[in-house]
């Protein structure tokens, strides 16, 4: 093996090391408070047809991620307001997903939660998480 692709080896494991620790946190969560400050996002939680409310999962502790996908999917397709956020925020939460990236997250494939909440809960439930990760995180 010469210097060059020794080189080349060092580099490409130093970047996959870089990109496993990035989780966005300064982004996710300018783009939840800008969501938390729209009032339509607090109306109650009503697992009816009727109900223009959506219900989304509060995940349990190791789900995180795979639900702020499910969530954020529900939201893209079912919200007229903040497309533009929502729409980051999913793409954000499933590119973490896919390459394994923000390893201060568990990247269960799986959605677990044993309660419901409305838009406003789980914005906030995505905010404190990457709050954690971001005071651990200077």
């Amino acid at each position: 093996m010469n210097a060059s692709m020794l080189s080349y080896i060092l580099f490409s494991c130093l970047l996959l090391s870089v990109q496993a620790e990035y989780c966005g946190e300064r982004e996710i969560i300018r783009y939840t408070q800008h969501l938390l400050g729209d009032s339509s996002l607090s109306c109650p939680c009503k697992q009816t047809a009727i109900s223009s409310c959506s219900c989304l999962p509060i995940p349990e502790p190791g789900h995180e991620l795979a639900c702020f996908v499910d969530g954020t999917k529900h939201l893209m397709e079912n919200s007229k307001s903040s497309q533009r956020e929502i729409t980051r925020l999913y793409r954000t939460f499933q590119g973490q997903l896919d390459r394994k990236l923000c390893n201060k997250l568990p990247h269960s494939d799986q959605c677990q939660y044993k309660t419901k909440g409305n838009v406003e809960e789980f914005l906030k439930k995505i905010q404190t998480t990457y709050q954690e990760i971001k005071k651990f995180n200077p």
